[in-house]
């Protein structure tokens, strides 16, 4: 169905994720009985293929694991996700909503949109699709239809599917869509992707009663008359990301010493401490730092923001570049005084240089840990803290770091919390 090479082994990847509790706009993993149905061949155009499935994932990281699996596999590979989609409140970018995610913690427990662009981009063109049955928030929704090209994942990665306004007020959607898929699958059939996407999507239009929908096929987006969407949604080009970076060259990241105490005043993520002038014009660093000292730190942020992006092109989604960088958002975030989003990109870049093959006791390592558990002392919001916690100690497990009693503080911390609410 997908690419037409039965002789080799593909490899599908099924993503069904939506929050627990209210915050549930689809019942996402509704469909994984019908698609474990399936041949797994069927998923990826292929005569074998390997299914992995993840259903209502907790931790963003996890995810990302098995992205990056499915991605370093060979043969043709197809993505199919299901969930919703919501924007950060900071940088207004999509994120796929997952198990834990809650408004309040969207920026460290979902799954950014851009990830999957970051991690698809070193594929093989025209070996990957990409297949989705998503529903969008309020604001994401608006947000589509003006900028439609924060969906797309890059050249030579084809996507396909749906995008649905959010439902009624108390009443949760499915995933018609792809069940819509499954269905055409087990009747034997196996259409081209194009086909497939054109039946798939009249039958879930017909199953919803609406046509309303955004409809992606291949490198384009399209509304159906009477949709809600405004038109200038298609087409759009195949690029990934919304985001320019900076016209400057990207600076060496290896220079920036990382040595600097979390709890000093200096941000040891740049490299520079204060306003000083002594790195080259080129370096964009200080004009950064001065933006966020100046109390400009949704300007800084975005900066810093599109670097990483950049970096992230140019030398990969795990290079020492692109976590420099990541490291860079991590300690604005600080300077800010937001330290949900500082521990929480403290802790991504933790994970980051981890998955490097980095030492537990290399200091990168240890400083990143140690930064994520000082801000996480200062997360005063007990829902946003108790969110970061597993995690924490899972981290603090594996990097226990140089100060002694690290790890028990922050489970004495937790103990203080349910002593409090049991009370």
């Amino acid at each position: 169905m997908v690419i037409s090479e039965q002789n080799t082994t593909g490899t599908a990847l099924v993503l069904a994720a939506a929050p627990v509790g209210k915050g549930r706009l689809i019942d996402a993993a509704s469909v994984l009985p019908a698609l474990g149905a399936v041949p797994p061949g069927a998923l990826t155009g292929t005569a074998a293929a390997h299914l992995v499935e993840l259903a209502d994932p907790l931790e963003p990281q996890a995810v990302l694991t098995r992205l990056r699996a499915a991605v370093a596999s060979p043969g043709p590979l197809s993505l199919y996700i299901t969930g919703q989609l919501h924007l950060d409140h900071k940088q207004h970018l999509p994120h796929l909503a997952l198990a834990r995610s809650t408004p309040a913690t969207l920026r460290y427990t979902a799954v950014p949109w851009h990830w999957l662009a970051g991690e698809l981009k070193v594929r093989r063109p025209h070996t990957t699709t990409v297949v989705v049955d998503l529903v969008a928030d309020a604001a994401t929704w608006a947000r589509v239809g003006t900028d439609p090209s924060s969906l797309t994942l890059g050249p030579g990665i084809r996507l396909y599917g749906r995008i649905a306004p959010p439902p009624p007020r108390r009443r949760v959607a499915a995933p018609e869509y792809l069940k819509a898929c499954t269905a055409i699958w087990r009747s034997g059939a196996r259409p081209a992707i194009e086909t497939l996407h054109e039946q798939a999507a009249a039958q879930a239009a017909a199953q919803t009663g609406t046509s309303g929908d955004l409809l992606l096929a291949g490198d384009h987006f399209t509304v159906p008359p009477h949709g809600q969407v405004p038109r200038q949604a298609t087409p759009v080009p195949g690029v990934a990301g919304a985001m320019t970076a900076p016209a400057v060259t990207t600076p060496d990241a290896a220079s920036a010493p990382y040595a600097t105490s979390p709890a000093s005043g200096t941000s040891p993520a740049f490299g520079v401490s204060g306003t000083s002038s002594a790195a080259p014009p080129a370096d964009p660093h200080p004009a950064i730092l001065a933006a966020a000292q100046a109390g400009r730190h949704e300007e800084a942020a975005a900066a810093a923001a599109a670097w990483e992006e950049n970096a992230r092109r140019t030398h990969g989604a795990d290079s020492p570049q692109a976590i420099h960088w990541l490291e860079v958002r991590a300690d604005l975030a600080r300077l800010a005084r937001d330290p949900v989003t500082s521990c929480h990109l403290w802790m991504t870049a933790a994970h980051a240089r981890l998955q490097r093959r980095q030492a537990p006791d290399h200091p990168d390592v240890e400083g990143a840990v140690d930064r994520a558990h000082h801000q996480w002392e200062h997360i005063t919001d007990p829902e946003a803290a108790r969110a970061f916690a597993p995690a924490l100690v899972a981290l603090r497990r594996r990097v226990p770091g140089r100060q002694r009693g690290a790890l028990q503080a922050v489970q004495r911390r937790l103990e203080r919390w349910h002593a409090t609410s049991g009370a």
